[in-house]
C-alpha cells in the first residue's frame, strides 16, 4: 500500500512539473495525448472489462466534439452548458450503440458498432450542420475565472485534474461489485447470468460508461484544439485508438493509460513514415494478441507467477481445509413440507428435429434431495436448462415455490431463489476464488448505479459486507487458502468446491447441482456427500445430476430416471433399482432376459 501510495505522488509530481520542460510543440503533443488516455480508458471499460467490442468509441469521441462545437458557435451556448449537454448526448448515443449488444456478441457485435462508428463520420463530412468536410472552427475559449485557457501550459492542468478523476473513477467501478459482475460478464456471460448479474443491464452499463469516457475526452479536444473536423475522428483514429487498448493490456485501464500515452508520443515521433507506422502497429498489435493477450500490464503478473512456480509457491503449496456443517434448520427433522417447491409439468424441449424432453413431469418438496439419473442423452442437463432459465420450454410450465417462472432469465431465476452448478465447471477463470463468490453473493440490482456517481461511500460499506460474507463461506468450505488463487491454477477437486460454495453464498432455496462427483476421487465423494447432506439439513432443497449411483442412492429420498427423454421411473431407491424399464436403460435389452438373475437390479444401484 504504502509502495502504491509513493508512486502515485510522484506521478502526480511529474504531472504537475512536466510544463516545465516541454517546448510549445510538445506539450501539444503532450495534451493530446492526455485526451487519448481518457478515452482509451473508456474502450478499457467497454472492451477489456466488460468484454463488449465496442469499434464506436471513437463515434462517441466525435459527438462530444461536434456537440460541444455546434452548440456554441451555431446556437450561441456557453463552453461548459455545451459541455455538459454533450455528454448527456453522448450517453444517449451510448446506449443507442449498446442496443445491438443485447442480441449479437463477438465479432458481429463489433460489425454493428463499427458500421455505426462509419455511419458517425459519413454524417460529420456531408452533413452542412456540421461544417461538411471543412469541419467547425471557432470554437471558443473555455472560461475558467482568470485563467487564460487558450495556453496549451495551463489547459494540461485541466485535463490532468480530469484524467485523474477519470481513472480514479475507472478504477473504483473495477474494484467494486459493478466492476466485478462486468468481468464475471466478460469471462462467462452465461454463468453470470447463472448467478444473479443482470447480464443486459451490464451490457448497457458498458456502453453508457464508454460513451461517457468519449463524450469527456471530446469536450477535453474541442476545448483544447477549438477546431473539429471528420479527420480526428476516421477509421484510422479508431484503430490506433484499438492498438492502444490491446498494447497497453484491454483487461488493465492503467495499461490501457500507458498503451494511449505510449502509442500518441510513437505517433508524432514517426509522423514523417505514417505509411510504415500504420504497417508497424498491426504488426505490434498481432504479437500482442498471439504472445502477450495481456498486453504490457500483464507482463509484471506474468513475470511473477513464473517465479513462484520455480519456487514452488503459490496455490499448490496451501491446503484444503475441512468443511464445516451449516447450521440445521428448524425444519431439518421434517424435510418434506406442506407442498411442493419445485413443480414441472409437462416439460418438452425440441431443438428442429430433435426432442430432447417430452412431456417430462415431477415434483419436488422443499427440504428434498432428488436424483435425477439416466444414460447419457437422456435429457437430464437439458431438464436443468430449462428450470434454471438457460433455455425456453418447447411446452409445458415449471413452477418454484408455487410462482410460474417459465420465460424468465437466468439472472430473474437467480434472484427468486434458484442456484446451481453445471456439468463442465464455469467459474470464472480471470478471476479470484474470492471474487468468484462475490459475484454471487451481491444481490443488488444494475439499475443501482447511480450510487457509484453520487454515493461511492455506500458502495465501499456494501462491498465490505460483501466481502465479509464471501470470507465467512470459504472459511465454511475450507477454501480460505486459496481465496486469492486463480481458479485455473487449483486442481479439478478444489475447482467443484468452489463452484458449491459460488451457489450456496447467494442464499438459495433451490439448488441444482448437475454431476458434482464427476472427476472427484473417493474420498472427495465422500466428502462431497456430506456437504449435500449439510445443505439440505439447513433448509436449502437440492436436485442432483450423477452418473455416481452409489452416491445417488446414499444421499436421495426419491429418484426420478430419464431415458430418451422422458420420465421411465421415480420412486425411492430400491423401487427404482428394480425397474424393469431401468434395468434395460442401464444394461440393455439382454436385461430383460429370464436369464439374467434378479441380483442385476442390485448391480444397477452400483
Amino acid at each position: 500500500m504504502r509502495y502504491r501510495i509513493g508512486l502515485v505522488a510522484l506521478l502526480a509530481v511529474v504531472a504537475w512539473g512536466l510544463p516545465y520542460g516541454l517546448n510549445l510543440y510538445a506539450m501539444h503533443v503532450a495534451d493530446v495525448a492526455l485526451v487519448f488516455a481518457v478515452l482509451a480508458i473508456g474502450l478499457g471499460l467497454a472492451m477489456g472489462v466488460a468484454g463488449q467490442v465496442n469499434l464506436a468509441q471513437v463515434a462517441f469521441f466525435g459527438v462530444g466534439s461536434y456537440a460541444v462545437a455546434i452548440l456554441t458557435t451555431h446556437y450561441g451556448y456557453g463552453f461548459w452548458p455545451a459541455a455538459l449537454l454533450s455528454l448527456v448526448a453522448t450517453v444517449v448515443i451510448g446506449l443507442l450503440v449498446g442496443t445491438p449488444a443485447l442480441r449479437v456478441q463477438s465479432h458481429y457485435l463489433g460489425i454493428v458498432t463499427l458500421g455505426l462508428a462509419v455511419a458517425f463520420t459519413n454524417w460529420v463530412t456531408n452533413a452542412a450542420l456540421a461544417g461538411g468536410a471543412s469541419g467547425i472552427s471557432g470554437i471558443p475559449v473555455p472560461p475558467l475565472g482568470g485563467v487564460d485557457l487558450s495556453s496549451d501550459y495551463l489547459y494540461w492542468y485541466v485535463e490532468v485534474v480530469v484524467f485523474a478523476a477519470a481513472l480514479a473513477f475507472g478504477l473504483f467501478v473495477v474494484r467494486t461489485p459493478l466492476g466485478r459482475r462486468m468481468r464475471a460478464m466478460r469471462d462467462d456471460s452465461l454463468a453470470a447470468g447463472a448467478v444473479g448479474a443482470e447480464v443486459p443491464m451490464l451490457r448497457m452499463a458498458a456502453f453508457g460508461l464508454a460513451s461517457v469516457y468519449g463524450g469527456l475526452a471530446g469536450v477535453l479536444y474541442a476545448g483544447l484544439i477549438r477546431y473539429v473536423s471528420p479527420d480526428t475522428f476516421s477509421m484510422t483514429n479508431m484503430f490506433l485508438l484499438l492498438a492502444m487498448v490491446i498494447i497497453g493490456g484491454r483487461q488493465s485501464l492503467v495499461g490501457c493509460v500507458v498503451g494511449a500515452l505510449a502509442l500518441s508520443l510513437l505517433r508524432e515521433a514517426l509522423s514523417d513514415a505514417s505509411t510504415y507506422a500504420q504497417l508497424g502497429y498491426g504488426v505490434v498489435v498481432v504479437l500482442a494478441v498471439v504472445f502477450a493477450p495481456t498486453g504490457l500490464a500483464g507482463l509484471p503478473a506474468r513475470l511473477r507467477s513464473g517465479w513462484r512456480k520455480r519456487r514452488g509457491e503459490g496455490a499448490s503449496a496451501a491446503v484444503l481445509g475441512p468443511f464445516r456443517p451449516f447450521p440445521a434448520a428448524p425444519q431439518a427433522s421434517a424435510p418434506v413440507g406442506p407442498g411442493p417447491l419445485l413443480e414441472v409439468q409437462q416439460i418438452s424441449k425440441r431443438f428442429r428435429g430433435l426432442w430432447a424432453l417430452r412431456e417430462v413431469s415431477l415434483s419436488v418438496g422443499a427440504g428434498e434431495i432428488r436424483g435425477i439419473v439416466g444414460p447419457n442423452g437422456s435429457g437430464k442437463t437439458t431438464l436443468f436448462n430449462v428450470i434454471s432459465g438457460l433455455y425456453r420450454p418447447s411446452g409445458g410450465t415449471v413452477r418454484l415455490g408455487g410462482a410460474p417462472v417459465g420465460g424468465r432469465r437466468p439472472y430473474q431465476l437467480s434472484h427468486a431463489g434458484l442456484a446451481r452448478t453445471f456439468q463442465n465447471l464455469r467459474l470464472f477463470n480471470n478471476l479470484t476464488v474470492r471474487e468468484n463468490v462475490l459475484v454471487a453473493a451481491d444481490r443488488s440490482r444494475t439499475r443501482g448505479i447511480w450510487r457509484y456517481a453520487v454515493w461511492q461511500v455506500g458502495v465501499v460499506r456494501r462491498d465490505r459486507a460483501l466481502r465479509a460474507r464471501a470470507d465467512a463461506m470459504l472459511d465454511q468450505f475450507g477454501l480460505s487458502a486459496f481465496a486469492d488463487a486463480l481458479p485455473r491454477s487449483l486442481p479439478y477437486g478444489i475447482q467443484r468446491r468452489v463452484e458449491i460454495a459460488r451457489a450456496m453464498v447467494s442464499g438459495p432455496r433451490l439448488l441444482l447441482l448437475d454431476e458434482p462427483a464427476a472427476g472427484l476421487n473417493g474420498e472427495e465423494v465422500r466428502q462431497l456427500g456430506e456437504i449435500v447432506r449439510s445443505i439440505r439439513d439447513s433448509g436449502v432443497t437440492v436436485v442432483i445430476i450423477e452418473h455416481n449411483m452409489g452416491l445417488v442412492m446414499s444421499l436421495c429420498e426419491r429418484i426420478t430416471v430419464l431415458a430418451s427423454g422422458e420420465v421411465i421411473a421415480e420412486g425411492g431407491p430400491a423401487e427404482v433399482a428394480a425397474t424393469p424399464r431401468v434395468i434395460e436403460a442401464y444394461l440393455g435389452d439382454s436385461a430383460m432376459s429370464k436369464d439374467v438373475p434378479p441380483v442385476i437390479a442390485t448391480e444397477v444401484a452400483q
